[in-house]
């Protein structure tokens, strides 16, 4: 069982940064995957970007490559996700997920994941 509870989803400016954390409870490994996603109104979930708790190994989608960066700070079972040159198209409620894989390589948004947070909300000014 994970508990995931997100935090810092606020008001950004087009072109400026935010930085989503997700802090993780209950029983936590190596094997963790965690996950960020998000949804805009009428448009389907979409995986933002993972990490692996063991190698930290990362993936990202494309329409946020050199823009956003996971990390994580695993003394404090905290992910990060910095938000760098926002867009108008980044303002989304934003979830973190997690589930548990074997190795890094199987740790990316196109699986499936166990565990949700409540999501945080993002919205940038244009």
């Amino acid at each position: 069982q994970v508990q995931l509870v997100e935090s810092g989803g606020g008001s950004g400016q087009t072109g400026g940064s935010l930085r989503l954390s997700c802090e993780a409870s209950g029983y936590i490994d190596g094997t963790l995957c965690v996950a960020w996603f998000r949804k805009r109104p009428g448009k389907e979930r979409e995986g933002v970007a993972s990490i692996y708790r063991d190698d930290g190994s990362t993936y990202y989608a494309n329409s946020v490559k050199g823009r956003f960066t996971i990390s994580q700070n695993n003394a404090k079972n905290k992910v990060y996700l910095q938000m760098d040159n926002l867009k108008p198209e980044d303002a989304a409620e934003y979830y973190c997920a997690a589930d548990r894989r074997s190795s890094g390589g199987y740790c990316y948004t196109g699986s499936g994941f166990t565990y949700w947070g409540q999501g945080t909300r993002v919205t940038v000014a244009s």
